[in-house]
């Protein structure tokens, strides 16, 4: 149920005429699937860092535009600016953001550089993640030599690009594109003013450590290897770089990190990490701010580690996990922390695929009620089999919190965590439901004058059908992977739970013999008999082993009270 999102944040090579940067964004807004998250120009560097995300055709269609419109309007051969650069857009990295894996990302990343090679005539070097040749992977060193070097540089052996011309054009200038890691800006908060404080805790964390001294750490004689370089203390943190500084704004000191990939240090063992070795300086680290936007997953996963600290069970929903993160880093210290701006994922979210669920329950009634064929039954169904899933969790996160069964908190967790997630699918097809039906009415509404109108309006009616048959089916399927969380917490959980477990399971047998009525009767409309035969043979055996098992259930929960 993921969406694949990518991240995409090219740096243009104009900083101060607000006119050109504002119609390279509009290009970029004006493709379908984007949101434009940030725009950063700089004077002096003359360059424009900007943010977008989206799925990953669209972000691939939105760079093109951007890139085509920044060759349009710049002038390379009359920029001048503090920041390297050898192109309109210098640099283009995709960054995979979620639903989608790195290496998807670099072929994403290899397509539009091709794109822009082949289209545009712009020479295009891959970097990072999307460069297979380990000698052209770091940015720096593909840029060495600049926009002034490179009409020399793009004629040697070793530096023909990767795609477009052997030629250097004089007005667009190379652009780099490549695939790299999601960066966290992330500042911890010291209840101190000292920055040369701030920097020995910088220093104990950051990947690059600090360089070894004779005697004192810092005014004592630097120590060389045999080479004459200097020797270095590595850091604890991988994939970190850290400074210490004063913000006059706050009257604090603070350590200001990149964490280049926070998969590899994320940002709670980079706060933990922290609150260690202030604590053995005496400081105390009171909180942290997050700059920029921040992936789901990576808020989820400091959710579920310090509740884990806590002994606590996993299985509880995303707000309360989010809610955790944010409360245990002390992210709205300086200023409140709001999920639905600083998770790139909620930025993207459409509210409006979210309707029903996110009415209260007596508006959900009278919108069921009202006169009008959606939400229906298969909506009713979805919904019923949530409120299954949910029951189960109660169940399961209840057992996992009984005094005396701390042994087995690991085990409901685990069950509760599947509850949950369980819960979110049946939940998402609650409102799939409906806009299932509404696209067999919207297919009924095409015009039908000419044979091929007739034709189209057939096929896309027939489409519509098949996917109103997958939905109630995919209901079936997440209700009945819910029930042996139910029949677990009957039979193991907290005793005096029983019949919650027991109306939870009663709610999934309602959702999958519900949804059951809904793929027989939506199957019987279509003409490809193959099809609709395969999902009404397979959705029979899980109603029928459902409520075979449902039956069992409540034969044994009747024996117990």
């Amino acid at each position: 149920m993921q969406q694949q999102l990518i991240e995409c944040v090219p740096n243009f090579s104009e900083g101060n005429d607000m006119g050109i940067i504002k119609q390279i964004t509009n290009a970029i807004e004006s493709t379908e699937g984007v949101k434009l998250l940030d725009i950063d120009p700089g004077k002096a560097t003359n360059r424009t860092v900007v943010t977008f995300v989206g799925t990953p055709e669209a972000v691939v269609e939105a760079a093109f535009r951007g890139i085509q419109k920044a060759a349009e309007l710049i002038d390379m051969s009359k920029h001048k600016g503090e920041h390297p650069r050898m192109g309109a857009t210098d640099v283009c990295p995709f960054i995979p953001v979620s639903g989608i894996t790195m290496e998807e990302t670099a072929a994403y990343a290899q397509k539009l550089a091709e794109r822009v090679g082949t289209e545009l005539h712009i020479p295009v070097y891959l970097y990072e993640y999307a460069q297979s040749n380990a000698e052209r992977k770091n940015l720096s060193i593909i840029r060495a030599g600049e926009y002034e070097g490179f009409f020399k540089k793009i004629k040697e052996p070793q530096w023909k690009p990767d795609f477009g011309p052997v030629e250097f054009p004089a007005k667009s200038g190379a652009t780099v594109i490549g695939a790299r890691n999601f960066l966290i800006a992330y500042n911890i908060n010291l209840n101190t003013k000292s920055t040369r404080l701030a920097n020995s805790i910088a220093f104990d964390v950051r990947e690059a450590g600090r360089v070894k001294r004779e005697g004192h750490p810092i005014t004592g004689k630097i120590v060389n290897d045999a080479n004459g370089e200097p020797v270095r203390i590595p850091g604890t943190l991988k994939e970190c770089k850290a400074i210490g500084w004063y913000i006059e704004e706050y009257k604090v000191a603070q350590i200001s990190m990149n964490l280049t990939n926070y998969k590899v240090t994320p940002v709670h063992v980079a706060f933990d990490e922290v609150v260690k070795s202030a604590t053995t300086r005496g400081v105390r680290v009171t909180g942290s701010e997050l700059v920029g936007l921040i992936p789901l997953e990576a808020m989820l996963e400091a959710g579920r580690y310090f509740l884990t600290k806590q002994k606590q069970s996993l299985g509880v929903p995303d707000e309360e996990l989010i809610h955790i993160a944010v409360k245990s880093l002390g992210l709205d210290e300086l200023a409140p922390f709001d999920p639905d701006k600083k998770i790139i994922e909620y930025q993207l979210r459409n509210l409006e695929n979210e309707k029903l669920v996110r009415m209260n329950l007596r508006t959900f009634a009278n919108e069921t009620a009202a006169d009008s064929p959606a939400p229906g039954g298969g909506s009713i169904s979805a919904y019923a089999g949530a409120l299954g899933a949910a029951l189960g969790t109660m169940v399961a996160n209840l057992s996992a919190g009984k005094r005396g069964w701390e042994d087995k908190t690991t085990y409901f967790s685990e069950w509760a965590v599947k509850g949950q997630q369980l819960k979110e699918r049946l939940l998402f097809l609650v409102d799939e439901d409906t806009r299932a039906f509404n696209k067999i009415m919207l297919a009924f509404a095409l015009p039908k004058t000419t044979d091929e109108e007739k034709k189209l309006r057939t096929q896309t009616i027939q489409d519509a059908t098949k996917y109103a048959v997958q939905i109630p089916f995919q209901v079936m399927q997440a209700a009945a992977e819910a029930l042996p969380l139910c029949e677990a917490m009957v039979k193991e959980g907290n005793p005096n739970s029983i019949s919650d477990g027991a109306v939870g399971a009663l709610c999934l047998r309602t959702a999958i013999e519900g949804a059951y009525l809904n793929v027989r009767i939506n199957a019987k409309d279509l003409k490809d008999r193959a099809f609709a035969d395969k999902y009404l043979d397979e959705a029979k055996s899980i109603f029928e082993s459902a409520n075979s098992t449902v039956n069992r259930l409540m034969k044994k929960v009747g024996e117990s009270i």
